[in-house]
C-alpha cells in the first residue's frame, strides 16, 4: 500500500519551503508522480531516498 504526500506535505516532512521541492523535481534530485495533475510522493520511496543519500559524520 503506498503512503502518498503532496507537495506541502512533503515539504512539511522535510521541513523545506515548497519551491524547494519543485526545483528538486525540476532537477531530478527527487521522485515523484502527478496524479490528476498533482505531484504526489511515496512515503516510503522517500525515505530510502533519504537513507541512499546521508552522510554520517566522520570519525577519527
Amino acid at each position: 500500500m503506498y503512503s502518498l504526500m503532496d507537495v506541502e506535505e512533503l515539504a512539511n516532512y522535510l521541513r523545506l519551503k515548497r519551491q524547494t521541492i519543485y526545483n528538486w523535481l525540476h532537477e531530478n534530485k527527487i521522485a515523484g508522480i502527478k496524479v490528476g495533475g498533482v505531484w504526489r510522493f511515496d512515503k516510503k520511496e522517500i525515505d530510502k531516498w533519504l537513507k541512499a543519500n546521508h552522510r554520517g559524520a566522520k570519525t577519527r
